[in-house]
């Protein structure tokens, strides 16, 4: 007996977005609009029509939403769907036979030609008395009870029956209260919907230990709790922490990755454990718990959340390493393996060996991060991932977003992009991406686009402009003009995105040359900067990250990933693209050389921005406060240092520009 499954009376095929066949959830988040589409066809020439059912986390249908074809011809059809609540939902497509469309189709045809004139009429008639029979609403019955009428009355001439059929009141109610015959149903598809910082958000990094005083240059939580408000003044809503917890003594890493450290050298967070206590205790030179809360607490009170970094590794000096010696690789000497990523080595970190007690780990893992969460921890940021088990992430996210669904991780996995995408699709939230290494106009284009399209429906990337292991050869060499363009691109591109502190500063010093590795790093030391004269000397690019994040709130169009589209230039050092949301529609143009002026020539998708072909436009320049008019054919001239990018905000028709030539900025 064949166990193939029965295509339905109306085939719907190639259902989007599914997930593994639809094992696992799409995603989105409350208030996101993506599209559904199938392939919906019959045998025949009778028309047919589709539309998309979402049913929320109670298991209640919402309106159903009508399909449209994308392309004439194609048999694909596609709707707009907006889940409102975090949850998990499902959505389905349901295909039918549109007997009225199929009948207007053919009326237009046969009467004009004088064919069976009065048997067409009459099954209008028909038709039409049937689907009045389904609508509920009385006033809307008797419109198309009158149309039915009107078809009928042989004392109107043909032509006046017939429109009476087809006028816009009538095809109103009809489009509300479609008269559908052999409703097939698509299996219902699983979606995870989940709270907008999921999507949306603007991270910094930084290290509290460097946030020192000059009497006491190692900082704790109450002195690193002095910098939230310059954080929170830049617009930032997440604030990063690299691990805060007792650092180990054995192969301490001193300066710039030496291997012998003196006797003030700090170590490196990563390297997490030490008598003081392992993942759950907190590094007694920060201060204490209650230290820690009360930095939370000033976070929240600015409108910040905390970031906390969870890395599944040990020092030799971790109370793991004694309690739970299977945890752990050893070599036939007797010795564990410490952690490598030829050529790196890492001799101050044990990593997890997972598969001699896998359940203990996960019981473990969850119970750490459940002690944080405890303490106002919502996003954890989980440092190599892709080193450990798909199955271990695989349980312990179910296990903590089951009881807390308001909890994000973030994958930190710079690897490959079979491993970024599991991990995405078996629960994180986020994704770091291959954003840094991407930098010309072809790389950006083609990397942008593959995440904002099919795979956006479960990873969803935070685009970092640098991290503390990443400083690219585009900033060390290209300046502040450098960090002022991929602030921009970061920061439009994606709705997260993130800079590692010292960034607004343009730090940009490599430990050698072709290193990613920041002369002096961070990891390895404390880092004390000087804020305030940095600001006073006009050493930062903190006014334009300011101004970003302001834009990125003011424009709903920036906070989505799924309507990326990018826009046609004639100079390869020049990208254009836009977002649209609703009415709300920006136009982003970089110039990508960090050392010349560029001019181009933006040859816009008039049609993607909402607008006519031919249409001429107010554009407001969000970040120079000029405004220009422009159409499909746009000159631009952009200057490092001075005008790198135009962040567009296009305005209506019906608006005026103030100044600017038309065409041209």
């Amino acid at each position: 007996m064949s166990t193939t499954p029965r295509i339905g009376r109306i085939p719907v095929r190639d259902v989007h977005p599914v997930v593994e066949g639809g094992r696992r959830p799409a995603k989105a988040v409350a208030g996101e609009t993506f599209e559904v589409s199938a392939t919906v066809f019959r045998e025949g020439h009778d028309a047919v029509a589709a539309n998309v059912v979402l049913e929320d986390p109670e298991g209640r249908p919402g309106p159903w939403t009508p399909m449209r074809e994308l392309a004439p011809g194609t048999d694909r059809w596609g709707a707009e769907v907006t889940p409102a609540a975090p949850g998990r939902w499902t959505y389905r497509v349901e295909a039918w036979s549109d007997p009225l469309a199929t009948w207007r189709r053919t009326a237009r045809v046969k009467i004009p030609a004088d064919i069976d004139t009065g048997l067409v009429l009459e099954e209008g008639a028909e038709l039409y008395e049937w689907a009045a029979a389904g609508v509920p609403d009385r006033a809307a019955r008797a419109v198309v009870r009158a149309a039915a009428a009107t078809l009928r009355d042989d004392t109107l001439p043909v032509p006046t029956r017939l429109a009476a059929a087809l006028t816009p009141e009538v095809d109103a109610v009809l489009a509300r209260y479609p008269l559908r015959e052999l409703v097939t149903s698509s299996d219902p598809l699983p979606l995870l919907v989940e709270r907008e910082r999921a999507l949306y958000g603007a991270w910094y990094e930084f290290f509290p230990r460097s946030e020192g005083t000059p009497e006491r240059p190692h900082g704790t939580f109450r002195t690193a709790a002095r910098r939230l408000p310059a954080i929170a003044a830049m617009g930032f809503d997440v604030v990063y922490l690299p691990p805060i917890h007792p650092i180990g003594t054995t192969h301490r890493k001193g300066p710039n990755n030496t291997l012998s450290a003196g006797p003030g050298d700090v170590g490196v967070p990563w390297a997490i454990g030490s008598p003081e206590g392992g993942h759950d205790a907190v590094h007694p030179d920060l201060g204490t718990i209650e230290d820690f809360d009360l930095f939370v607490d000033e976070a929240r009170e600015l409108g910040l959340e905390i970031a906390l970094d969870f890395a599944l590794q040990c020092s030799p000096d971790h109370p793991w390493v004694h309690k739970h010696p299977e945890w752990f690789h050893h070599r036939p000497d007797g010795s564990i393996a410490h952690a490598e990523n030829p050529p790196k080595k890492y001799q101050d970190i044990y990593p997890i060996a997972f598969d001699a007690d896998m359940d203990g780990l996960v019981a473990e893992t969850c119970e750490v991060l459940r002690y944080w969460m405890d303490h106002g921890v919502r996003i954890f940021r989980v440092d190599n991932p892709h080193t450990k088990p798909v199955v271990f992430w695989e349980r312990v996210i179910a296990d903590v977003n089951g009881t807390d669904p308001d909890v994000i991780f973030l994958a930190e996995a710079f690897t490959r992009p079979a491993m970024m995408h599991t991990l995405a699709q078996i629960g994180f939230q986020q994704s770091y991406t291959y954003f840094t290494w991407r930098n010309s106009k072809q790389e950006l284009t083609e990397y942008l686009t593959e995440l904002s399209g099919e795979a956006a429906s479960y990873m969803r990337p935070n685009l970092f402009a640098n991290t503390p292991d990443i400083l690219h050869a585009y900033l060390q060499h290209g300046g502040r003009p450098a960090f002022e363009a991929r602030a921009v691109l970061a920061a439009t591109l994606s709705p997260t995105w993130g800079i590692y502190s010292g960034y607004e500063l343009c730090e940009n010093t490599p430990l050698r040359d072709r290193s990613e590795e920041y002369l002096d790093s961070e990891k390895y030391q404390l880092k004390p900067r000087d804020w305030e004269a940095a600001t006073r000397e006009g050493r930062t690019i903190a006014p334009l990250i300011t101004r970003l994040n302001a834009i990125r709130r003011a424009h709903p169009a920036l906070h989505r990933l799924r309507n990326l589209r990018f826009h046609h230039t004639d100079n390869d050092q020049v990208i254009a693209y836009s977002k649209r949301a609703g009415s709300d529609v920006v136009l982003v143009v970089v110039n990508l050389d960090p050392h010349h002026t560029q001019e181009a020539t933006i040859s816009l998708d008039m049609p993607h921005l909402g607008l006519e072909r031919h249409a001429s436009v107010p554009v407001h320049d969000e970040l120079t406060g000029e405004t220009y008019r422009w159409g499909g054919s746009n000159y631009v001239r952009l200057t490092p240092g001075r005008a790198p990018a135009h962040v567009l905000h296009v305005r209506p028709p019906s608006a005026t520009p103030k100044t600017g030539e038309p065409g041209t900025s």
